[in-house]
């Protein structure tokens, strides 16, 4: 592995495993509520991107980081839209029964 390579592969570790944590307390606490979607989805696609860009280029690190940051990130996005939904159903029940 060269130089380049090792450094990319540091770098998607790193960048990777600081994503970690947010995942464990959202799915432990269940609750995304605090997390911006707007925030998220920008995020999500641009993981997506630089996804796209390294199976473009043949580039391991760039592809396997954002490959599971990706997962990452979708794991979130799934609770925040369920979280979501949540909310709505609970107005639309608390304002059915205000009639």
């Amino acid at each position: 592995m060269n130089l380049i390579d090792m450094i990319g592969t540091v770098a998607g570790i790193f960048t990777t495993i600081a994503f970690i944590p947010q995942v464990i307390k959202t799915w432990t606490t269940r609750s995304a509520g605090d997390i911006s979607l707007l925030m998220f989805l920008l995020f999500s696609s641009g993981v997506l991107l630089w996804f796209i860009y390294g199976l473009m280029l043949h580039a391991m690190p760039i592809i396997i980081a954002n490959g599971i940051t990706l997962g990452l990130s979708a794991s979130i996005l799934v609770m925040k839209i369920r979280d979501l939904l949540a909310q709505r159903r609970r107005r639309l029940a608390a304002s059915q029964r205000g009639l």
